[in-house]
């Protein structure tokens, strides 16, 4: 079996750790948003590959999510004295993270290139791609005009109301030629914000339609419960759309593309009405608070898939 994983942020790394526990190396890709990506203090920083990767090595921080659980802060502390920037936080050990991304970039490596080398120094087996190793910027619309994505989820905390989003880069950026659609059995779209997590990754030519010519299986797991979104600003962004903030508004927005979708359990009574977008559908336990969750929710995506 070859899965596909498409994530992007905390929720979805959540996902992607159960994936690596059931699944070998060999039987999973992880296609991770680079939207996200942005230049902080002169360092490529790119922070959804970095939360896969320090989720993956064991090393991410247990209570945010992101970053890494034994980090320390003298660096941004003394930044912060000397009077510099300090609204995107870079601890001291991820710092050298950044630093050797840098290094790996100007010596002539691209970005998956990068990722690899950094993840298996990290003693990461599993492989992590980049959705491209072309630039792809995501831009939040505005009622104040459009902002970098990290400036409206960090600095601004995501207050700005979200009336669209687009991707800068996107229609001439190169899907990751590492990507195995030939030997795919099933692809995952894992609980990340829809919009700015998995969208960017759809924006990139030809990755939809190489999944759809592939004739595998499409699971998408609700990132929405109960109303609320597990991580993160998706239902915030949902009811500034103008869409429904359900598992059936996640459906709907992923009509067409997504062929079968797990929904939790509290929004069991919501099947018929995904159904009838044209998805099977099957009922599990998706909020992930401990390991054995992830894993959980990570054998019974695999079982739904196959």
């Amino acid at each position: 079996m070859t899965v596909l994983a498409l994530t992007g942020g905390v929720g979805g790394a959540k996902l992607a750790l159960g994936l690596a526990r059931v699944l070998p190396p060999d039987d999973v890709v992880f296609l991770v948003n680079t939207g996200d990506d942005f230049e902080q203090l002169g360092l490529p920083v790119s922070p959804d590959v970095d939360t896969l990767t320090y989720t993956l090595a064991g090393l991410a921080s247990a209570d945010a999510g992101w970053g890494r659980g034994d980090e320390t802060w003298h660096f941004m502390e003394t930044l912060e004295r000397l009077g510099g920037e300090t609204w995107f936080r870079l601890g001291d050990r991820d710092l050298a993270l950044h630093i050797r991304r840098r290094e790996l970039l100007a010596s002539g490596a691209g970005l998956t290139a990068a990722t690899a080398a950094i993840a298996s120094a990290l003693g990461v087996r599993h492989t992590i791609l980049p959705m491209s190793d072309d630039a792809v910027r995501t831009q939040v619309l505005t009622p104040g005009g459009r902002l970098p994505f990290q400036h409206y989820f960090v600095r601004d905390r995501c207050v700005p109301k979200a009336l669209g989003f687009e991707f800068a880069g996107a229609a001439k950026a190169r899907r990751n030629p590492l990507i195995p659609f030939g030997r795919l059995t099933a692809a995952v779209v894992c609980p990340s914000n829809p919009f700015v997590s998995v969208d960017p990754i759809l924006a990139v030519p030809g990755i939809v339609d190489a999944l759809q010519e592939a004739d595998v299986p499409i699971v998408a797991v609700t990132p929405v419960v109960g109303g609320k979104a597990i991580k993160g600003p998706t239902a915030k962004m949902m009811r500034e759309l103008g869409i429904p903030a359900t598992t059936v508004g996640v459906a709907r927005h992923y009509a067409g593309f997504v062929t079968r979708f797990v929904i939790d359990e509290v929004d069991a009574a919501a099947e018929p009405a995904v159904r009838a977008l044209g998805m099977r559908t099957t009922v599990a336990q998706t909020v992930m608070r401990t390991l054995e969750d992830r894993v959980a929710l990570a054998r019974a995506v695999v079982e739904f898939a196959r």
